[in-house]
């Protein structure tokens, strides 16, 4: 019912920065919230960041002041500003849309800081 599809993931060194994108498309009820997640090598799937159809925003202490997310007009595309990366920041990173008829994820995209 809720296709989610991102992008924008990549390799970037130490202190570099990315800018992810989240795109729901399809048939869908209103959109509740939308977040990102993320798992690295040999550890389980952790929250990042999310934002609200109202626009409040819950960030991970991992990532407080150096993520941002936002989202557009429409509220069914998101996006993870990320600046200062570090090498602990490397993994797959995944989108969530969390409607009111239904949850769907995306595929994930990788990250990884290294130099």
């Amino acid at each position: 019912q809720v296709q989610v599809v991102e992008s924008g993931g990549g390799l970037v060194q130490p202190g570099g920065s990315l800018r992810l994108s989240c795109a729901a498309s399809g048939r869908f009820f209103s959109i509740i919230a939308m977040g990102w997640y993320r798992q690295a090598p040999g550890k389980q799937r952790e929250l990042v960041a999310t934002i609200t159809s109202g626009g409040r925003t819950n960030y991970a202490d991992s990532v407080k002041g150096r993520f941002t997310i936002s989202r557009d007009n429409a509220k069914n595309t998101i996006y993870l500003q990320m600046n200062s990366l570090e090498p602990e920041d490397t993994a797959i990173y995944y989108c969530n849309c969390n409607t009111r008829g239904g949850l769907a994820w995306g595929q994930g995209i990788q990250v990884t800081v290294s130099s």
